[in-house]
């Protein structure tokens, strides 16, 4: 039986994944610039994807949520080689900002319908 993901982990997955494309066509970019050294720029870039990649994979944890604001962040940081890195990873920025905060909302609300309302959770847990 699988495990049921939160909002939150969903959520979050979501804008990470499309944040992984953008990070590989970013680092691509900054290549084909020669913003930097390549070793600089495919090694930053790799780590900007594998931090990615583990923020998506640790999203059920409180730390998984602070390892994708890091990737927010760091993404803006690209801006210094690839000057487009502040626009979109300020956006990306935002969206993760929502996406947390709606999540939050999303299940305060559900967890407070469970308490207020003891039907559901018959109905929702039959025994």
């Amino acid at each position: 039986m699988r495990r049921e993901r939160g909002i939150r982990e969903s959520l979050g997955s979501i804008v990470l994944g499309f944040e992984l494309i953008v990070l590989f066509l970013g680092t691509l970019v900054a290549w084909g610039l020669h913003s930097a050294p390549a070793a600089i720029v495919i090694g930053g870039g790799a780590f900007l994807i594998v931090l990615a990649i583990i923020a998506m994979l640790t999203l059920r944890y409180r730390y998984g949520t602070w390892i994708g604001f890091a990737v927010q962040v760091l993404a803006i940081v690209a801006g210094i080689w690839v000057h487009m890195m502040f626009i979109v990873g300020a956006l990306f920025l935002a969206i993760w900002i929502y996406a947390m905060y709606s999540a939050d909302k999303v299940e305060r609300l559900k967890a407070s319908r469970a308490q207020n309302d003891p039907q559901l959770n018959e109905t929702e847990n039959p025994q």
